[in-house]
Formats: structure tokens, C-alpha cells, sequence
């Protein structure tokens, strides 16, 4: 009979991951003195995933009774529960409950070789537990949800493996799975995809709405064209975007401690995206080189969103595009103006279209091609309402300009222009705001075992050419884009 390791990858949806221990005879791994201690830290181990796990089935009882070959006695006996063990099996030993580190090295330490699903490397089993354990805490904060609003079905093909709660299939509204909302219950919805009257409804009932978004590196591919997000944010609060109310990512910069080795982390990626050329949609590393800033001009990026957006209805203060560009112009007399229309705009998606002829009254030169990434690379400074290619810009060391008010607005770090929180007080460096924006806020997929990984991983997806998710929707849409262009084009003539 083969046996199945005691450390384990929970079954993510969608998941095609390598296992984590492969069984080779012969080969044993360093065996930590602490290694009891770790596990019961992480809680992993068995099926920690699943709702009637041996974990939290121990730590409820008093005396645990079960068979001599069954994982709960292992758990059981790391959590020091008397044992009433049924026949022989792997655990036998543990009647003795000094028995307990030599069972641990015989069951986890010898012929078992550990390697990481990401890159196939051999890591040793603290490193296997910290994984598990990363996992553990994902799994566990996805489980008061009680039902999911408005992921559509092209986004469940990445985004489930972040919500999963380890009991089932992800409870989406109007799923079998999905549980019915209490007054104290907590329901998550991707709110501009959502019922309003729905949620509506629900928000009366006095139930708690998170909200689900895309995160700040996103895909490869846009999400107008219906590519599934690679990185979600999970905000109990509301959306980041909204300087209303007091979000996740705003709380997390206004009072998280952020040590050195987690700004030492965020420089790193920092220096990453930078070469990689990477930002939301992808990477650009290849034009990193074009058009450099002629001397003595100082060049000026103004970026285009979706007018409709949320993030610029909630903090753009009522501003569209070709007034952001009137204020830029204002705020730069001298300088060169260049104007990037959004990229769902430009596909013919979304709204927020600037004629030509509007946009050459404020601005220099408008560029459709270029990535945001180059453009970043020959500009001095960028001006904004709510883009997040004004935290691109910082990263790169960018003066900043924020008319509207995003996020990473109101830190220290930009020229802020419009109505800023009173409650952002915190001076934050810019690896601090990295650190929170990148690391501790968002949830990341890796594309090609579909595992939930940390930043570094999916970046170096994006820079091995391996993020791309296809499917014949999304091929779909760019033809349905192309279409809406080439409309919009004979109507302005």
C-alpha cells in the first residue's frame, strides 16, 4: 500500500502541482530538533485543510481514541493528547508519548525528499512546513465566507484557488455550495460585476460585504479581454481605491510594522519589475532602451484610465481624462506632455475615449504602442488621478503627481493634489509602501502549477515568458475589441 506523506499539498482547484514529499529510500533530509515544536506552530500536517481536520478535532478533546496507522494520532500526540490507539500501524510508538521525536524523524525525515512545486528544487522541511503553513492561513481566512458575488466564470479558473476554504468547491452566489447569509455572516463580491439590488439587500440584513479586486500585477493580458486575474486583493473593509473608508491596504500602511527584512524584500522585487519592465498587464523588458529623455526637456507622462471606473468614480474627484490632462498642463507649462490612453479603452471596451484633437490641445504627443513600463523608463515624472502607474512611477523613482486619490497617495512620497484622508499620517519610505502593497496585501497564483505562491514567484513567471493564460474567450474579445475600434474610428470621422 502506498504511502501517503504526512506534509502535503492541499487539493487547490485547478491545481497541477508536483507533489511536495516524494518517497526515496535511502534519501533522508536534516531533521530539525525543534521539528514538533515548528509543526504545531504552523498546524499543519494530515488534511489541515479540510473542515474536520485532526487538527482542530484534537485540540477540542481531551483523550483521542483512533487507529495506530491514522494521521490524527500524530497530530493528537504533537498537541500532547492522551492516545487510545486501535491495532499497529505508523504510529504504534506514540502509546509511549516519549516516542514522539524519534516517530517525527521516522516518518517525515527518513526516505522522504522535499521539494519546492514552484521551481522543483530540493528544500528542506522547515521550508516545506512554512509553505504549508502560508497556505493554512490563506485557507482559514477564506472560511467565514459564506457566499461570492460577481467572480465571473473566466476569473473562477484562477481566482478560486485563492478563495478556497479547504471544504469544497468555492461557495459562489447561486452555487449549491454557497451557504445562506446570516446578520453575522460575511459575504465577499467583486462589486462591479455584482447584483446591486443583491447586495443591497444584503448589506439591510446587516451582512458584512468584502470586496474582491485585481491585484496590482495582474496577468498577462488585459482584463477587458477576459483573462483571468494571476493576483486578487481581499479587502474585508472595502476597496482599496476608495478614500472613503478606511481599507485593508490603507490600514496595514498607516499602522503595520514593517521590518527590515520585509524592506530589504520589497527592494529586491522593486529592482525585479524595474528590469523585468514588468507592470499590471504584463512586461515590456525588450523597449526598455527606446527614446531617451532629451536634455534639458523635462517629459511628462499623463495617464489615461477608465472613466467609468470605480476607482476614479470613488477617488478621481470627478475628473475625466481630458481635464486630467488640462490640470497636467497647468502644473507643466514647459514640459513635454505625453498622453497614454488605458489600454481597455483603447480595446474598445470601456469608456473614457479622448479625441485626438482634445488631447494635442494639453498634450505633446499621444502614445497608443508603448508599454507603461518604457514609457516609465524616458520620463521624468507622472501625473495622475487614480492609475496605478503612479506606484509604478515611484518604484522607479518617478516624481509623482496625484490629482485624484490614490492609494499610495498621501504617504509622503507624491505631490498630492487632491483631497487626501486627514487620518494618513504615517510617513512611509518607499519600501515600506512596496512591502504592503505587493507583499502583505495581495493574494498571487502561480500560472503554471495554479498553486496560491508569493510575489516572487509569479514575477518570475512574467519574466520566463510563463504567465500567459489562454482561452478561446479571450481571443474572442480581442476580435470583439478590434471591431469596437475600427466603429469608433468611422464615427469620428
Amino acid at each position: 500500500m502506498k504511502t501517503v506523506p504526512f506534509l502535503r499539498i492541499p487539493p487547490f482547484p485547478g491545481s497541477r502541482a508536483p507533489a511536495l514529499a516524494t518517497p526515496t529510500p535511502g534519501s533522508d533530509v536534516v531533521c530539525p530538533p525543534d521539528l514538533a515544536d515548528v509543526l504545531r506552530q504552523a498546524r499543519v500536517g494530515g488534511a489541515f485543510w479540510e473542515s474536520a481536520n485532526p487538527w482542530d478535532a484534537s485540540a477540542n478533546a481531551r483523550r483521542v481514541a483512533c487507529e495506530a496507522d491514522s494521521e490524527t494520532a500524530l497530530v493528537a500526540a504533537l498537541l500532547g493528547k492522551p492516545l487510545d490507539l486501535a491495532g499497529e500501524g505508523r504510529f504504534s510508538a506514540l502509546r509511549d508519548p516519549a516516542a514522539l521525536d524519534d516517530v517525527l524523524r521516522r516518518t517525515l525525515c527518513q526516505g522522504w525528499v522535499y521539494r519546492d512545486p514552484f521551481t522543483g528544487a530540493p528544500i528542506g522541511i522547515a521550508e516545506a512546513i512554512a509553505l504549508l503553513g502560508r497556505w493554512r492561513v490563506l485557507i482559514e481566512a477564506n472560511r467565514p465566507i459564506a457566499a461570492i458575488h460577481g467572480v465571473a466564470g473566466w476569473k473562477r479558473i484562477t481566482a478560486d484557488a485563492l478563495l478556497w476554504d479547504g471544504t469544497g468547491p468555492v461557495r459562489h452566489a447561486g452555487s449549491r455550495s454557497a451557504r445562506a447569509a446570516q446578520a453575522d455572516a460575511s459575504v465577499l463580491a467583486w462589486r462591479s460585476r455584482s447584483d446591486a439590488t443583491a447586495l443591497a439587500k444584503l448589506t439591510a440584513q446587516g451582512v458584512r460585504i468584502g470586496e474582491i479586486e485585481d491585484g496590482m500585477i495582474r496577468s498577462t493580458g488585459l482584463g477587458a479581454n477576459c483573462v483571468p486575474p494571476l493576483s486578487i486583493v481581499v479587502d474585508a473593509a472595502g476597496p482599496h481605491f476608495d478614500p472613503s473608508i478606511e481599507s485593508g491596504l490603507e490600514t496595514l500602511l498607516q499602522f503595520a510594522i514593517i521590518d527590515r527584512s520585509l524592506c530589504d524584500r520589497a527592494a529586491a522585487l522593486r529592482v525585479r519589475l524595474i528590469e523585468g519592465g514588468i507592470s499590471k498587464y504584463g512586461h515590456d523588458a525588450a523597449h526598455l532602451d527606446s527614446t531617451p529623455a532629451q536634455p534639458g526637456v523635462r517629459r511628462v507622462l499623463v495617464t489615461g484610465q477608465v472613466e467609468d471606473d470605480r476607482s476614479v468614480l470613488t477617488g478621481g474627484g470627478g475628473m475625466g481624462n481630458l481635464e486630467l490632462l488640462r490640470r497636467a498642463r497647468m502644473q507643466e507649462p514647459g514640459a513635454r506632455i505625453v498622453f497614454k490612453p488605458h489600454p481597455d479603452v483603447e480595446a474598445g471596451h470601456r469608456k473614457g475615449h479622448v479625441p485626438d484633437a482634445d488631447a494635442l490641445e494639453f498634450a505633446d504627443e499621444i502614445d497608443r504602442t508603448s508599454s507603461i513600463a518604457s514609457l516609465l523608463h524616458r520620463v521624468d515624472a507622472v501625473h495622475v488621478l487614480t492609475s496605478l502607474a503612479g506606484f509604478e512611477a515611484l518604484l522607479r523613482g518617478l516624481d509623482v503627481t496625484t490629482h485624484g486619490v490614490p492609494f499610495f497617495a498621501g504617504w509622503g512620497l507624491t505631490r498630492d493634489l487632491g483631497p487626501v484622508p486627514a487620518r494618513r499620517t504615517r510617513r512611509r519610505s518607499l519600501d515600506e509602501l512596496v512591502a504592503a502593497t505587493l507583499i502583505l496585501y495581495p493574494r498571487y497564483l502561480d500560472p503554471v502549477t495554479r498553486l496560491p505562491c508569493e510575489p516572487e514567484v509569479l514575477i518570475g513567471r512574467i519574466e520566463a515568458g510563463e504567465a500567459t493564460v489562454r482561452s478561446p474567450l479571450i481571443h474572442l474579445r480581442e476580435i470583439q475589441g478590434r471591431l469596437n475600434r475600427l466603429l469608433q474610428g468611422r464615427s469620428r470621422r
